[in-house]
């Protein structure tokens, strides 16, 4: 039994690894899309638009 209870703990943390790694993933590539289509344009960075105000900013690094 202590086994098994073994088992299903390994492969709970190795779920809970994988989507960790997934969504990490998932925004290294948007950054890195991000950065080549920057690069296409000649643009120095990517405005986005704030909702609430209507205002532009410049997209910080770790978004």
């Amino acid at each position: 039994m202590p086994q098994l209870l073994f088992i299903a703990a390994v492969a709970a943390v190795g779920v809970i690894g994988y989507r960790a790694f997934v969504k990490e993933a998932e925004k290294v590539s948007a950054r890195v899309r991000r950065a080549e289509k920057e690069q296409e344009t000649g643009a120095v960075g990517t405005l986005v638009e704030d909702r609430e105000t209507g205002e532009y900013r410049v997209v910080k690094p770790d978004e």
